[in-house]
């Protein structure tokens, strides 16, 4: 499919990698891995075409395509979402356009002409083409990959230019999906993904037909996916058979063995040399010794390179707080007609763990405003308890930051007289290392800025941290620098993140945030809340009235229910179930019968397709035409069929998701 040989490139004094070799199969998933600035993404620009190599070559198959998403930067506008989005079957529509251009042209010959011959042969060929691509299915599956990627119908038709940076990458990645290269490349895709859309892509990725090449910071998605790593470490890219996980491991077990056998090595050259000292004066041994200086001097010494230190951090011993830290009733939160949170009781108990999750645009960024004080509810109160002090970093604290500032100055400016000293290991750990720490603020990148933001606010002692995406611009060694900080406070906090890895053991309740409905607490980790979601959508998809288990909703009541209470629950399932039957009746016979439709117009294409690929059928002239005419309307009508058909079995499997109760 692919095959990297001897590719070198170096920026000024500075090799990001030389002579790096491998090659990539099909349908096969590559990780690249390594710090922030080893050079990852500059592979996938040149893979992508992009950038050039001082040295080495690309070898791609003949019919390979290549797809590739950039972490940030991609703008659209002029269309709508939908319209931005079709462009990714460019070349479908433009087959159609040849297929329209050449049956005007066959209208005009004679069907016995040369001329006729030769436009029949083209129309046949774009014809197969089409057929392979299949209209009829385009717009359901822009709308599959676009809801996957936690798009609402309303905002199809919205122009892309309204839509945020974040949603602008997901357009990107939406296009590409639906274009399907052969070789996909991706630069951390998940960084602007909430949990239900990174699950999405997870599995979407998992079926996907070509061969992958994945950046990413979030390792869940990394171990779930990949089947080979590339790491890159100190100017050189070693391959890995299996995940990251697996990479971690194999790497530490063949430094193991490096320095064993670098200690095997140095003792045995001691002993030769010993025994050179021995008996150089020696004239009857001069044969021996002179043999052992030149087996000596062949000896290819091993290379143990130095292990990158791991960079310690923690938090500012933070004053106790009182038991109740912080008590919110009957939050509502409005602007204008927009609703974003109604009536949200919520408390934190000293020593709570929270992550605060769910789909973008639900409110949880909202809320970690109104829970750190930056912002107030429209309705509802907000009670600090005994001696707390709050830490907010939110995702626009690094456009807050003084851009005459150095990068030193500004955590100098927050700093306590404790952390005074620890201050360039503290802004080593978020990757400021070196002369790094004396850049201006306003020379930072977007990703370097929310980098000092984090290290400013964590220097201040604090009981109470609030973190809106702390991880998003930290490389894997940073982010389990944090969470081992976050592991050693003593203090609680409340973290709004999509990275489910770097949750799972720092936190011990999950508040999922779900538009339009109250938030949902989860006493467990991450692990345990997937879970539960899992179960929830296993029992959503169970037949109605039953559960799982197989057992129905009465038969799970509590047992110290009493039979009053058993007896008006049951009547009350009863009429939820004679409503859902209700609704649930129409949506059933309109699918048999889109079902029953869609399947006639199948029969009714595949049989036009095989008179229209015949070269003899279009010598009926008339009849040819007719036919051609009755295909491109047929396609339209199974275009519409197969939307309706979509639309119809998601309100079905909506209604019988509500069969299990919350």
């Amino acid at each position: 499919m692919l095959a990297v040989e001897d590719l070198s490139i170096q920026f000024g004094a500075r090799t990001l990698f030389s002579d790096l070799t491998f090659s990539v199969r099909a349908k096969e998933r590559l990780a690249l891995a390594g710090p922030n600035g080893a050079g990852k993404s500059t592979l996938l620009k040149i893979i992508a075409g992009l950038e050039t190599t001082d040295t080495g070559r690309l070898v791609k198959a003949r019919q390979a395509t290549v797809g590739y998403l950039p972490q940030e930067g991609v703008l659209h506008s002029g269309r709508t979402l939908f319209s931005e989005v079709e462009r990714a079957f460019d070349d479908v529509m433009t087959l159609r356009e040849q297929l329209h251009e050449v049956e005007q042209e066959m209208a005009t010959l004679d069907p016995q002409s040369e001329g006729y011959a030769e436009a029949l042969e083209i129309y046949g060929d774009v014809q197969m083409r089409l057929e392979h691509h299949d209209l009829s299915r385009m717009k359901p599956r822009i709308e599959t990959v676009l809801y996957g990627l936690g798009c609402s119908p309303e905002k199809l038709d919205l122009p892309t230019e309204s839509f945020s940076g974040g949603w602008q990458m997901r357009i990107a990645l939406a296009k590409l999906l639906l274009s399907e290269p052969s070789i996909l490349l991706l630069d951390e895709p998940t960084n602007h993904l909430d949990i239900e859309a990174i699950q999405w892509l997870e599995q979407w990725l998992r079926n996907y037909g070509g061969a992958i090449l994945l950046i990413s910071h979030d390792r869940a998605l990394l171990d779930a996916l990949t089947t080979r790593t590339l790491a890159f470490e100190g100017g050189k890219v070693r391959a890995y058979s299996g995940n990251y996980s697996f990479f971690l491991s194999e790497r530490a077990a063949r430094r193991e063995q490096l320095l064993q056998a670098k200690k095997n090595q140095t003792r045995e050259i001691e002993k030769a040399q010993q025994l050179i000292d021995r008996f150089r004066a020696k004239a009857t041994k001069a044969r021996m010794v002179q043999s052992r200086i030149k087996q000596l001097e062949k000896v290819e010494i091993i290379e143990v390179e130095e292990e990158e230190k791991v960079i310690g951090f923690n938090f500012p011993q933070p004053e106790r707080s009182g038991q109740t830290v912080v008590k919110m009733l009957g939050i509502q939160k409005y602007y204008g007609d927009l609703h974003v949170l109604r009536g949200v009781d919520f408390e934190l108990q000293r020593g709570d763990r929270v992550a605060l999750v769910g789909v973008n645009g639900a409110g949880k960024s909202t809320f970690s405003r109104i829970l750190a004080g930056a912002e107030a509810p429209t309705r509802g109160t907000r009670e600090l308890g005994h001696k707390v002090g709050i830490a907010y970093f939110s995702q626009n604290h690094a456009d807050e930051l003084d851009p005459s500032k150095t990068v030193l100055e500004t955590v100098e400016a927050t700093a306590t007289r404790a952390a005074l000293t620890n201050l360039r290991t503290t802004l080593g750990a978020f990757l400021f290392r070196g002369d790094d720490v004396f850049k201006s603020v306003k020379v930072l990148s977007g990703g370097e800025r929310s980098r000092l933001a984090l290290a400013r606010m964590l220097l201040q002692p604090a009981n109470l941290l609030i973190l809106d995406e702390p991880t998003n611009h930290l490389d894997m060694a940073s982010q389990e620098m944090l969470q081992r900080a976050l592991d050693a406070y003593t203090g609680t906090y409340a973290i709004v993140s999509h990275n489910r890895a770097f949750l799972d053991p720092i936190v011990t309740k999950v508040l999922e945030f779900v538009p339009g409905r109250v938030p949902r607490w989860y006493h467990g980790n991450m692990t345990y809340f997937l879970e539960k979601k899992a179960e929830e959508r296993a029992a959503a998809n169970a037949p109605v009235g039953r559960s799982v288990s197989g057992k129905s909703p009465s038969a799970q009541a509590p047992e110290d229910a009493t039979p009053a209470n058993r007896k008006e629950q049951r009547r009350l399932e009863a009429m939820q179930r004679q409503q859902r039957t209700e609704k649930l009746k129409p949506l059933k016979t309109r699918l048999a019968a889109l079902e029953t439709t869609i399947a006639a117009q199948e029969t009714e294409k595949a049989a036009l397709t095989e008179k229209l690929l015949d070269p003899e059928f279009f010598k009926k002239g008339d009849l040819a035409r007719e036919a051609s005419e009755r295909f491109h309307h047929l396609e339209a009508e199974m275009e519409k069929a197969y939307t309706e058909w979509a639309s119809v079995s998601a309100d079905i499997e909506s209604l019988e998701g509500d069969a299990t109760p919350d």
